[in-house]
């Protein structure tokens, strides 16, 4: 098995996810967003429309990297005593910068409850409510989310625990790909149509699974297994197109794409300093900056488009209806949540990394 290490075309979907995701909560969200689209509305109402499909890079490379993680354990006789050890650490892993960033987001829209009287700043939030993020339960529960985009990290999680769990449970990868390519399938084509099942992770396990045989056929020792793999996501992909003749989903093949990306270019190194531009060293230089980093900015990014909002009420410049004001306030958010991702990561995410059991 290969050994992890900073690969170029994972650090640029990761930062390219976040940066996507971070500015389709900013066109969605405010005065801020009402005044940017009047002022730029194809670009706003196209980040709108189609900046929620960035989800689907997070969730492929999310089950490329869980397998590589993963596949560790099941090599070295992973037993069903570890089992609850590495879902724990799982967790603990996601923890202390997503509670940081809900502590910080609810401080954040207590000031903007003030001045800002729009439905997406929510009500005061209540303990019971916070103990529900606590325990990633908030969407299971049907309660309002403190922050936008926090669902995603107890679906993560719960991916993460049921692939821990299949990779026990099956004798032989054999198994565990067509178990997995029937489940990707049912999901893709069936569950991941029905918003009543987007609490649970089989809503979302058709994007992640495709992660998944993405580093199975690009990795795994076995070459029929690699076969194998690659053969699952063929026949997938072509069962994506056929369902097109019922209904077009993009997101189902952008996720589909991004899986065939991983497999042919998931294990290219950065170039070499030597022999890039001093523009395009500098543009490398900033991807594998901010990719250590996304997970903090894709956390803390709403608390920084609830202050935007209540600082563009409060002083009144809202009574311009500038569409340039709040474009620079939305630069102001996507900078603001660099720094403050680049604090985090520095101060909780990686001394919290040592949290384990």
């Amino acid at each position: 098995m290969k050994q992890a290490s900073p690969l170029f075309l994972i650090d640029l979907l990761k930062v390219f996810a976040a940066l996507v995701i971070i500015l389709h909560h900013l066109s969605s969200y405010g005065q801020i967003a009402a005044d940017a689209r009047a002022f730029l509305p194809s670009v706003m109402n196209f980040l709108y429309e189609y900046g929620r499909f960035a989800v689907q890079i997070f969730l492929v490379m999310a089950g490329y990297l869980a397998t590589q993680s993963l596949t560790r354990f099941a090599n070295a006789k992973f037993s069903s005593q570890n089992l609850l050890r590495v879902i724990i650490n799982r967790y603990l892993r996601l923890f202390a910068p997503y509670i940081a960033a809900l502590v910080f987001t609810i401080l954040c829209a207590l000031i903007a409850r003030f001045w800002v009287n729009d439905e997406f700043v929510g009500d005061q939030e209540k303990m019971g409510q916070f103990l529900a993020h606590l325990f990633f339960l908030q969407g299971i529960l049907g309660l309002d989310s403190i922050s936008a985009g926090v669902w995603y990290v107890a679906i993560d999680w719960q991916l993460y625990s049921v692939l821990a769990v299949l990779l026990i449970t099956f004798s032989s990868y054999q198994a565990l790909i067509w178990f997995i390519s029937i489940v990707a399938t049912a999901s893709l084509l069936y569950f991941n149509r029905s918003n009543q099942y987007e609490a649970y992770f089989i809503y979302f396990i058709g994007s992640y699974s495709l992660g998944v045989l993405a580093y199975l056929a690009k990795n795994f020792a076995d070459k029929k297994i690699q076969g194998l793999a690659k053969l699952a996501l063929i026949a997938i992909g072509v069962m994506i197109l056929l369902s097109t003749l019922q209904q077009v989903w993009l997101r189902n093949f952008l996720a589909w794409f991004v899986a065939i990306a991983l497999l042919v270019w998931g294990n290219v190194a950065y170039p070499s300093s030597s022999v890039t531009h001093r523009l395009k060293a500098s543009l490398l230089r900033a991807i594998a900056w901010a990719s250590p980093r996304s997970y903090c900015a894709f956390l803390i990014h709403f608390a920084f488009i609830l202050l935007a909002n209540t600082i563009y009420i409060a002083s009144g410049m809202h009574a311009h209806e500038s569409g340039l004001i709040a474009v620079g306030l939305m630069l102001g958010v996507v900078v603001s949540s660099l720094i403050a991702a680049s604090y985090m990561y520095r101060w909780i995410e990686i001394p919290s990394a040592k949290l384990k059991i």
